[in-house]
């Protein structure tokens, strides 16, 4: 889950929050128990991502020859965060923000702490229900589910999901007339038949969860008023007195007070004075209209649906493909097998729009195809990087002299359509190296060639007329097979160049986090900081990775 996800994820619910005070206010004079199920739906949005249902509708499969199409709509990105295809330039292109990754600790530390708080407090106060329960005794009444009276019991409410039970306050029975008493119970059956515990339990969870964002707070409360308003509406409709049920709810106020708990459910909740004003009133709710019931139907078919036909529409997005407006394929690719045991091949374009490669791992092509560096491909079968395979294709038309790397969409193409290659983008919490400049400040000049750069880099050298930092921070990545980040702050083309003695480790994803000096020269570590006047500091930070998330033999020719 990336810092992104969560942002989205906000943001989108406290628009499905704000919508649902829009519906409640437009329904305001309709019956609340209308009202409550927008502010519920208001509160499981909270649980449920946007993401998912892009996902789910991602999982419908589009005929084999539809086109492929376009970057999908810029709105669907601010739906889920599309997994694309990588692109140029290099490693450095995504800078491991290693203060963001401190500042992200912070964040994710405080709200443990307030989920923690909070969890501790309401789990405090249901062990009290839940003792209280113990120390009480079976009452025998009229109703359909078993009632007990407990001494310290705060009110009279319902507690439990499953199995509920009433649960009255010592000498609550003599304060109240029969007539009293009945619309009381009658108050705490509704509760029972809407499993309003239940659904409050869920919007706790919520709490706990998003404790930080105001509106999850605000839906709560009314959630409370409106399942209150609804019982109080219900009692009326089975036949209740208002003044027998307004003196009964006034009693219960003047002996008890209301649960800490919004999960047990009594008669005294939400505004107590705006309950009884709308009973003495006497006034009645209006029924839904056909037009009322239609915009609400609407409504919620387009916040569901809407990220779902997204999902179904943006599916070829989280293929590895070229983002261009058509897929670029080789007119003909022969892929065969190789012998296991041998070397691996060389990447490279054989001219005329063709590509020979023999020996070369699937591995190979994912850095070629996608500029990625090895150490940055996860997932896939054991023999991603063993398997041997020769490739003989040839690009469409009069291609001419096509390089390797105007072949890589192509070789894209070949992937998903031979080796039923699926791919997507996350963030990794992975070691790093910062490259940083050493305090007597940098050992190298300012480049005064022209053209373009011309990168000139091998087994224990590097070599640059003009280069930038972020180039150097991507080439010593590679060497180091770990994530490089350039927090030098320097900008411009400089002239580069620096020789040291390899590290059987460089290369091959090794873990050094410390300079080592080779047989006959310095270590990469230590010919930096005297070559170069730079140094690379260990830690840890986001990294951009590959994550494969399909990949099978090829088909045969």
């Amino acid at each position: 889950m990336t810092t992104a996800f969560v942002i989205d994820h906000l943001w989108q619910s406290t628009c499905v929050a704000l919508l649902a005070a829009l519906l409640a206010f437009m329904l305001r004079k309709n019956p609340a128990k209308v009202r409550y199920w927008v502010w519920l739906s208001a509160s499981l949005k909270f649980l449920v991502p946007f993401a998912l249902l892009v996902s789910l509708g991602g999982m419908i499969k589009w005929p084999a020859h539809r086109a492929i199409s376009g970057p999908p709509p810029a709105f669907a990105s601010t739906l889920i965060q599309i997994a694309e295809p990588f692109t140029p330039p290099s490693d450095s292109a995504v800078p491991a923000r290693v203060p963001m990754y401190r500042v992200q600790i912070v964040i994710g530390v405080v709200w443990a702490l307030g989920f923690v708080a909070i969890t501790f407090v309401r789990c405090r106060s249901w062990f009290h229900i839940r003792t209280a329960l113990l120390f009480s005794t079976a009452a025998e009444l009229p109703i359909p589910i078993p009632a007990f009276i407990s001494p310290s019991a705060q009110e009279p409410g319902i507690a439990g999901f499953l199995r509920p039970v009433l649960v009255l306050p010592a000498n609550l029975l003599e304060h109240l007339s029969p007539r009293q008493l009945d619309a009381v119970l009658a108050h705490e059956l509704c509760h029972v038949r809407r499993r309003d515990n239940l659904f409050a339990a869920i919007h706790m969870a919520v709490e706990a969860i998003f404790w930080f964002h105001p509106l999850v707070w605000w839906t709560g409360s009314r959630l409370v008023e409106e399942r209150e308003l609804a019982c109080d509406e219900e009692v009326l409709r089975m036949g209740c007195e208002p003044t027998d049920y307004v003196e009964g709810i006034l009693k219960v106020c003047r002996f008890y007070k209301e649960s800490s708990l919004p999960c047990v459910s009594g008669v005294t909740g939400a505004d107590v004075k705006k309950r009884l004003r709308a009973l003495l009133a006497g006034s009645i709710a209006h029924e839904l209209t056909i037009g009322k019931k239609l915009m609400l139907a609407v409504t919620a078919l387009a916040v569901i649906s809407a990220p779902f036909v997204i999902g179904v529409l943006t599916v070829p997005a989280i293929r590895a493909q070229s983002p261009s407006a058509t897929r670029l394929k080789f007119e003909v690719a022969s892929v065969k097998p190789d012998d296991p045991s041998d070397k691996p091949g060389v990447l490279r374009a054989a001219g005329g729009g063709r590509l020979d490669l023999g020996g070369v791992t699937v591995k190979m092509l994912l850095e070629q195809a996608y500029r990625v560096s090895g150490y940055r491909i996860y997932g896939g079968p054991s023999w991603l990087d063993s398997a041997r395979f020769s490739i003989v294709a040839k690009a469409p038309g009069e291609a001419g002299n096509l390089t390797l790397d105007d072949m890589r969409p192509m070789l894209q193409t070949l992937l998903e359509d031979r080796f039923h290659l699926v791919v997507h983008r996350e963030e990794k919490e992975l070691p790093l190296f910062r490259l940083v400049v050493l305090k007597n400040g940098p050992r190298f000049k300012e480049s005064a060639a022209s053209g373009l750069p011309q990168s000139r880099m091998g087994r224990g050298r590097i070599a640059d007329d003009k280069a930038n930092l972020d180039t150097l921070a991507a080439q010593l990545g590679q060497q180091l097979g770990r994530f490089v980040s350039n927090q030098t702050g320097l900008t411009g083309d400089f002239y580069l160049h620096m020789e040291w003695t390899p590290d059987p480790g460089e290369n091959e994803g090794g873990d050094s986090d410390s300079p080592r000096s080779g047989a006959d020269g310095p270590s990469i570590f230590t010919a930096l900081q005297e070559q170069l006047g730079l140094k690379l500091e260990s830690g840890r930070g986001p990294v951009e990775v590959m994550v494969i998330d399909r990949l099978g033999k090829p088909d045969p020719n």
